[in-house]
């Protein structure tokens, strides 16, 4: 059976995005074939894939299912969500002002540009819940929060450490019953930080809009940081500000082939 997709990045965080009426008919397993179609050396490759649906309630441009690479659910990624919100600009379900359903809740993104395939956009990523403000995990300092989806922020004076290691430990670590997404922060002054992601469902990711925001409202709840922020990421910044308890990212999203994954099972 054939899946037709296409394939977007939002500072090299990668999806595929498929039409959910075009799923083949004989299709049941999801979480198998998210794991076959983003596996990145007999797949398509990407860090998640996105199921898109038409709205249907007149409250949203579309809505959005995502899972990632190792088959497991995740409730949002901010990057995502832009990619997604260009898939629905670029085929003119969507004007400037872009309404995303999300397992978070409903989404609102603004498109800043576009040239071509290329888009910016500020998305709207809602209030931070802080839930533990001076945590100790594995020995390290962090903050315990959920910006939509869980995120453990660790603070660190530099990377010259297995912080992909840590990630892959903390995120299934007890306390967290339905795993965690872990960034890695390193304070450069008052408006900048520099983080590493592992995400979880997908291991290390080039950015995480998600984990961006998870980063920024950690040290910005820790008194570190002032609005706005730019986020330091090894795709690139991404910029963040708030609106009373609001946070807002922008960022870019890209859309940059489409075709169809052979899928034998």
């Amino acid at each position: 059976m054939n899946i037709p997709f296409v394939k977007a990045h939002g500072a090299r965080n990668d999806f595929l995005l498929t039409w959910r009426h075009q799923l083949p008919a004989g299709l049941t397993d999801i979480a198998a074939a998210s794991v076959a179609i983003c596996d990145r050396h007999t797949g398509a490759g990407a860090d998640g894939w996105m199921l898109v649906s038409k709205s249907t309630d007149g409250k949203a441009n579309g809505a959005i299912e995502l899972w990632n690479s190792d088959g497991s659910r995740s409730e949002i990624s901010g990057n995502g969500t832009r990619c997604a919100a260009a898939l629905l600009v670029s085929q003119n379900l969507a004007g400037n002002d872009v309404h995303i359903a999300t397992g978070a809740g409903l989404k609102y993104l603004r498109l800043l540009e576009s040239k071509g395939n290329e888009f910016l956009f500020e998305m709207n990523m809602g209030r931070a819940a802080i839930e533990e403000l001076h945590a100790t995990v594995e020995g390290r300092d962090a903050v315990i929060l959920n910006v939509g989806n869980p995120q453990c922020a660790i603070f660190s004076d530099n990377f010259d450490f297995p912080w992909q290691q840590v990630g892959a430990v903390v995120e299934r670590l007890p306390r967290f019953p339905n795993r965690t997404n872990v960034s890695f922060i390193r304070v450069v002054d008052r408006h900048t930080l520099d983080v590493r992601f592992f995400e979880r469902g997908a291991g290390e990711t080039m950015s995480s809009g998600t984990g961006s925001t998870g980063a920024a409202a950690a040290a910005f709840a820790r008194g570190l940081v002032e609005s706005p922020v730019t986020v330091l990421t090894p795709a690139g910044p991404l910029q963040l500000r708030w609106e009373a308890d609001d946070i807002l990212l922008a960022g870019p999203a890209e859309l940059v082939v489409s075709g169809e994954f052979f899928y034998g099972a």
